[in-house]
């Protein structure tokens, strides 16, 4: 084992000792291989069974990168317009005539962003869930714009819940689909790798909240009450769900899942979409008036030791995520555990410079 790994395996077995999540996957890929992996603790303390790489996770709005690669695979077949109003693509919304699709994946549309921590399900209801359904009820209850469109950055979930509902007006297909066809299969990922499903509940981790935390002497006001389970070891376990809205959170996966995503975005040429689209997916975005967000069509911009990085991601009731594209350096990172809070924007801060 070289030297670099065995430092990463070393922390990543000392935050779990500690016990600052109950399980964790972290992954290094460059385009062609894995360069380092690491998969353990629990998936469930109760039941005494071990987080593996092919354990799958919650990964909340990491899903939302991946639907932007839908929405600019719909651009480059010109079946959606980046500067079209929503209206052109959408039966209906309340948001008026001048919001357009590129505001919605750059969060510049001023759509409110009302906290989703209740906009969950049941495991059990998953199949017959009607998420348009979900989501009209939503626009109904928020109609009214936080901002004018195109004046501010202001991240919003439901911005990207229509953007699930144009990628099935302009595809004809479900949301899911779509994306299961266009997106995960030509990158040869597997359904029990990624993808809106639990395709295999033996091997799905259960989702924990610390017990010691502010948002657990909180729960009641943010985490509905079906998902509220029993403690176990000092954690609080979160019952089986999904997300309302598959577009902007309901991915469920695997690490590797997302590395091989993170794979083909580090190759020269994408098997998504065209070199000019990639191109588009990373190019920094700006306000009307030419002010700059940290926000690409999809990507937030940020950096870390120094080097430039895309990152997203994700959280919710048990789990938390990010993965981030080193692009100069050729190289990706992802980290998914289920716990609420662990701090994985500090954990990539601090392993990814051993590979980057």
């Amino acid at each position: 084992m070289r030297a670099t790994d065995a430092a990463a395996r070393s922390r990543l077995d000392g935050l779990l000792r500690i016990g600052k999540s109950p399980g964790i996957q972290y992954l290094v890929v460059r385009p062609h291989d894995f360069v380092f992996e690491y998969a353990d603790g629990w998936a469930d303390i109760a039941g005494r069974r071990r987080m593996d790489p092919a354990t799958t996770m919650m990964a909340y709005s990491m899903s939302k990168t991946v639907t932007a690669a839908a929405v600019l695979q719909l651009v480059e077949a010109r079946r959606v317009e980046l500067d079209a109003p929503i209206d052109s693509c959408l039966d209906r919304q309340p948001y008026g005539p001048d919001v357009t699709v590129r505001q919605l994946l750059s969060h510049t549309s001023g759509i409110p962003n009302p906290i989703p921590l209740r906009w969950v399900h049941s495991s059990d209801l998953h199949k017959s869930f009607d998420d348009e359904a979900a989501l009209a009820s939503v626009l109904l209850k928020y109609p009214k714009l936080s901002s004018p469109p195109g004046t501010k950055y202001g991240y919003s979930n439901i911005g990207y819940w229509l953007l699930g509902r144009i990628v099935e007006q302009a595809s004809g297909e479900s949301f899911a689909s779509y994306v299961r066809a266009h997106v995960l299969e030509p990158l040869g990922i597997a359904p029990q790798e990624l993808g809106y499903e639990i395709v295999d509940p033996s091997h799905h981790a259960k989702g924990y909240l610390e017990k010691w935390s502010l948002l657990n002497l909180c729960k009641r006001v943010f985490v509905a009450t079906e998902l509220i389970g029993g403690y176990e070891d000092g954690w609080l376990r979160l019952n089986g769900h999904h997300v309302n809205g598959a577009a902007f959170g309901g991915l469920v996966g695997t690490a590797r899942g997302f590395g091989k995503f993170l794979q083909d975005q580090l190759r020269p040429h994408s098997g998504l979409f065209t070199d000019n689209i990639r191109r588009q997916f990373y190019a920094p975005q700006c306000t009307k008036d030419a002010i700059p967000v940290q926000m690409t069509l999809g990507w937030n911009i940020g950096t870390a030791r120094g080097a430039r990085c895309f990152y997203k991601e994700g959280g919710g009731g048990g789990f938390h995520s990010m993965m981030r594209i080193y692009e100069s350096r050729g190289v990706a990172t992802v980290v998914m555990t289920n716990a609420t809070n662990f701090d994985v924007s500090k954990l990539l801060d601090e392993l990814d410079c051993r590979f980057v």
